[in-house]
């Protein structure tokens, strides 16, 4: 997503470089959305994909859409609106075909859960999208453990895309053991907490179009605690020989092999670190450090606004 969506400026040339650098270290399991970008993020991995199709297994989403003024926004929830419907999704999907110029996508997402359309007519449609020879595997993204087996009673769900990392957890009372139940990978996003965690971030130089600057863990009222558990943080990794970055990647791989997290890069520097984190093996020691870390700094904030949040975990 951060190659020319939602954190700075594009640099397609360097982009580019990552996508064939990644290939090189064996990262073959690239992940992108209609929305970013409004598509520019399919079609800039497509160039890198096309000529190296058989060595990638390549993950999408659909769902969300801009309101227009045939569907006009409601204040305070932003410019999208999620849509579910089995219509939109089959036409969604062409598009998607169209712009990674492939003829089947390996894993196709709904983005989140429409709660105006019943999970059971949505993954129906995205079940006719397999039968069609289209999509090999389906997933959903920030579903609740309802909703899976609401799905899983239509067609088989292979992966469940949500934010999962060492601040956000909420899917371990429940959702985490239902996917384990039900046989579905978990695939974590923003695992490095968007940065939080890597001591390298200066609030105040966020650029205008980055997505952080909207969200409440980069706001003033949690600055000293995030700050404070960011140097905190930064400590353990240099006592441990690694990055933060790798630590907390480490974190996330200890928690089960059934765990694929998928750290956006948008720099081939980043991305060699985030593949070296594979080979850190945590000890019990160092996750019950990592606990005792988060316990002195508890006031982390969530980890979207009021209004994103009616859309997780549904």
């Amino acid at each position: 997503m951060g190659m020319n969506h939602g954190y700075g400026v594009p640099d397609e040339a360097e982009a580019v470089a990552t996508l064939h650098r990644a290939l090189d270290l064996g990262v073959n399991f690239w992940d992108t959305a209609d929305i970013y970008a409004n598509g520019a993020n399919e079609e800039l991995v497509s160039k890198v994909l096309v000529p190296n199709r058989d060595k990638v297994f390549i993950a999408t989403k659909f769902g969300f859409r801009h309101y227009d003024d045939r569907n006009p926004g409601v204040p305070g929830q932003g410019g999208t609106y999620f849509d579910g419907s089995p219509g939109y999704l089959k036409s969604a999907a062409e598009r998607s075909l169209k712009r990674l110029r492939v003829d089947v996508i390996d894993l196709y997402y709904a983005h989140r859960i429409d709660p105006n359309v019943p999970v059971e007519d949505m993954v129906g449609a995205m079940a006719d999208l397999v039968r069609e020879g289209k999509v090999r595997y389906l997933g959903l993204s920030e579903a609740s453990a309802a909703s899976l087996r609401k799905a899983c009673a239509v067609h088989p769900i292979a992966a469940l895309q949500s934010e999962y990392s060492i601040l956000t957890r909420d899917l371990e009372a429940e959702i985490l053991p239902t996917c384990r139940e039900l046989g579905i990978s978990l695939i974590p996003f923003s695992p490095l907490s968007r940065g939080l965690l890597l001591n390298t971030v200066d609030w105040s130089a966020l650029g205008t179009d980055d997505i952080r600057r909207n969200l409440p863990r980069f706001q003033t009222e949690h600055l000293a605690n995030n700050e404070g558990l960011a140097a905190g943080f930064a400590a353990l990794a240099a006592a441990r020989g690694c990055t933060a970055a790798q630590l907390a990647l480490a974190w996330v791989l200890a928690q089960g092999k059934d765990i694929i997290p998928i750290p956006g890069t948008k720099r081939r520097k980043y991305l060699e670190e985030n593949a070296a984190s594979a080979d850190i093996v945590l000890s019990p020691g160092d996750l019950q450090s990592i606990d005792d870390l988060l316990a002195a700094y508890p006031d982390t904030g969530k980890r979207y606004g009021e209004g994103a949040m009616k859309l997780v975990n549904n």
